[in-house]
């Protein structure tokens, strides 16, 4: 009988981020830069089992100027660790299919994020964080948002006790609640969540992430990394 594996646990390939409390891990992944070449020349009926020199010139082509179809045909499968809000911002791009860890089904330990470092709100952009001064005391705030996490997990567990469903004592439950999910995206629209979420106006958090993702992606596509100057 086949064995069935904790999915709280990352996959071989995979990339810690977060101070080591989250991870993302490649999964699987269906064609190569080779197949990005062969669907851009199909239109001519040819193909080509390995890359030649004008072959690379091509991809980079195709790849310089998002010519996005034939990198649709390249796919990848990712097994991500992240925070609820992370979780969040990630669902907001709808060309990724996504399965989540279900707290219906499960009875695994519950995980709280705490921020490595406290980030200060930015006085110029209410979407944006910066580098906080030295009065802000790091170890005191990060204190503060465990205990307001711990809070969290007791008044859940509280309910719990009390008879209530999981589905709604589950509402108590802090946004630094950490999740699991399976993602899987082609390869153009993985480049536009690496352009979104990887620029200096996203969120810290995500921008691991997506950093991430190009560490994992950099050995199967050499070519695109070099591109696209991951």
């Amino acid at each position: 009988m086949a064995e069935l594996h904790t999915v709280n646990i990352p996959p071989p390939k995979h990339v810690k981020v977060l101070g080591g409390q989250g991870w993302i891990g490649l999964v699987d992944q269906m064609g190569t830069e080779t197949s990005i070449v062969n669907a851009a020349r199909v239109s001519f009926g040819k193909i080509r089992s390995e890359m030649d020199e004008k072959d690379v010139k091509l991809l980079k082509y195709l790849v310089a100027n998002r010519h996005n179809t034939p990198m649709e045909h390249v796919v990848f499968t990712f097994l991500v660790h992240c925070p609820l809000f992370v979780r969040s911002q990630w669902h907001r791009h709808r060309t990724w299919s996504y399965n989540e860890i279900s707290r219906r089904y499960t009875e695994v330990d519950l995980e709280f994020y705490v921020p490595p470092e406290i980030h200060a709100q930015a006085s110029s952009d209410r979407q944006a964080s910066t580098v906080a001064p030295e009065e802000m005391d790091q170890d005191a705030l990060r204190k503060a948002i465990d205990d307001a996490n711990q809070a969290t997990l007791r008044a859940y567990e509280g309910l719990l006790a009390a008879g209530v469903c999981r589905e709604q004592a589950r509402g108590v439950l802090s946004q630094n609640l950490m999740t699991t999910f399976w993602a899987t995206v082609d390869l153009s629209n993985l480049i536009k969540f690496i352009d979104l979420r990887a620029d200096a106006h996203a969120q810290w958090e995500i921008r691991q992430y997506a950093e991430a993702i190009k560490t994992l992606l950099k050995p199967s596509l050499p070519n695109v990394a070099e591109i696209m100057s991951w």
